[in-house]
């Protein structure tokens, strides 16, 4: 089995599942109930003045 379609059927199978995973985690580390107030806190530093 030649390296490209070796790593060509990984991409295809596993690494397609550990993208969706990864994605579906920073969803909801994200849209997690305790962030909103770290995201505001974070929206606002570009606007402090020092």
């Amino acid at each position: 089995m030649e390296t490209y379609t070796a790593m060509r059927q990984f991409a295809d199978s596993w690494g397609l599942l550990g993208m969706t995973l990864f994605f579906i985690g920073a969803l909801l580390f994200a849209f997690r109930p305790g962030s909103k107030a770290s995201a505001e806190e974070a929206a606002r530093i570009p606007l402090k003045d020092d």
